[in-house]
């Protein structure tokens, strides 16, 4: 094949040898690269990427097979699954690269090179990780256990490692954050290693309602919660406002819960204590006093 390569080659210098002068160096590169070529293997090579991807198939039948019968046992099948397939394509690469090229100094010289370009760009990102990461832990912008607000995200701060950072939102999803992100975002820790955390609880009412009332009402049920935390004061504020297209005065509660897993159980005690007394007591919600443009 090498010498078939080399004839056409002649042939076409011999043509046309002004054409291809400046082309010479390419031909040879190419000359080059054809000898480390095993053209004998590259069949062999396409057999045995045939044969991995049938043999992947077969594990994937398998595995659906076993999971269907047998639930509790599909996440331990699924992490084998993936471990064999990371298993087979390593394999299946070695295997096709030494059957298919014939393996020298400057086989060796590209392989290293091409290894250390693509080992550089993927350590690029993890040791600005490693470094933010050392950042966190000396800076310390929050701890484990700290409910954090974070692009979005809200919960619970559960491990923080040197490459990222595992919260566990309300749903109970695990988000892992890489740490060279909280190098250039906000952060916003709501109580920042204590076991205690302020709530913030909005309440509308009309504006003929009768306002002091309401306060008290709102101060009372909060202070009643069995998940308050009592060392720290219950604050009811007023404020006159426009949500959408109803003036309302808003009434906001802000008060500590004793654990900040009791949250939400604290927020939704107060929320309802408060427009049972508001029923009984005959204080209304908002009525519509502004209307839209286009009404």
């Amino acid at each position: 094949m090498k010498r078939l390569f080399c004839l056409f080659s002649l042939i076409l210098l011999s043509f046309s040898p002004a054409v291809f002068a400046d082309d010479m160096p390419n031909i040879e590169s190419f000359q080059q690269f054809a000898s480390l070529i095993r053209w004998s293997g590259v069949l062999f090579s396409a057999l045995t990427v045939c044969a991995a991807w049938i043999l992947l198939r077969f594990i994937q039948s398998i595995v659906d097979g076993i999971s269907s019968q047998f639930a509790q046992r599909r996440m331990l099948l699924q992490k084998l699954q993936s471990f064999f397939q990371f298993f087979i394509y390593m394999s299946t690469g070695i295997a096709v690269f030494m059957m298919s090229f014939r393996v020298d100094d400057r086989i060796l010289a590209l392989i290293g090179g091409t290894i250390a370009v693509s080992v550089g760009f993927a350590l690029k990102d993890l040791a600005a990780s490693f470094i933010a990461g050392l950042t966190v832990m000396i800076d310390r912008p929050f701890q484990v256990g700290d409910r954090v607000t974070f692009e979005g995200n809200y919960g619970d701060i559960i491990t923080i490692g040197l490459r990222s950072v595992r919260m566990r939102t309300l749903n109970d999803d695990i988000i892992t954050i890489p740490n060279n992100k909280f190098l250039s975002e906000v952060t916003v820790s709501g109580n920042y290693g204590a076991l205690d955390m302020q709530v913030v609880i909005p309440f509308y009412i009309s504006m003929d309602q009768d306002i002091r009332l309401a306060r008290d009402l709102i101060q009372e049920a909060a202070s009643s919660s069995r998940y308050i935390h009592l060392p720290k004061p219950v604050t009811v504020l007023v404020k006159q406002t426009i949500t959408d297209n109803y003036l309302a005065i808003m009434l906001t509660c802000k008060a500590y819960v004793v654990d900040t897993k009791y949250e939400k159980l604290f927020e939704t005690d107060i929320t309802l204590r408060v427009m049972e007394e508001f029923a009984r007591n005959g204080i209304r919600p908002p009525a519509i006093a502004l209307k839209s443009a286009d009404a």
